[in-house]
């Protein structure tokens, strides 16, 4: 059975965007969350939330400078996480 993972990243984003493009291999429904800032404009992160993107996984952020993913509030998060099975924050 598909699990919702919920990945959350403020810091460490580098590695939480890896992180998520790796848990694809496990056939889970991913949703990144990018909060409370700019995404690192790196290679490494663009080309993997464009991987993310492809496989028809979630990227969402409450920043509104990061183009390309769904801007949600505080509370619209908040109720997505309640929809997932696990949460794992960076």
């Amino acid at each position: 059975m598909q699990k919702n993972i919920a990945v959350l990243t403020r810091d460490r984003q580098d590695e939480a965007i890896r992180m998520s493009a790796g848990l694809i291999l496990a056939d889970d429904a991913i949703h990144l969350f990018v909060l409370d800032r700019k995404l690192e404009p790196t290679e490494a992160n663009t080309m993997n939330v464009e991987l993310l993107k492809d496989m028809d996984q979630k990227v969402y952020t409450n920043f509104p400078g990061n183009d390309g993913m769904e801007l949600l509030s505080n509370e619209q998060i908040a109720a997505k996480l309640l929809e997932c099975d696990n949460i794992l924050p960076y």
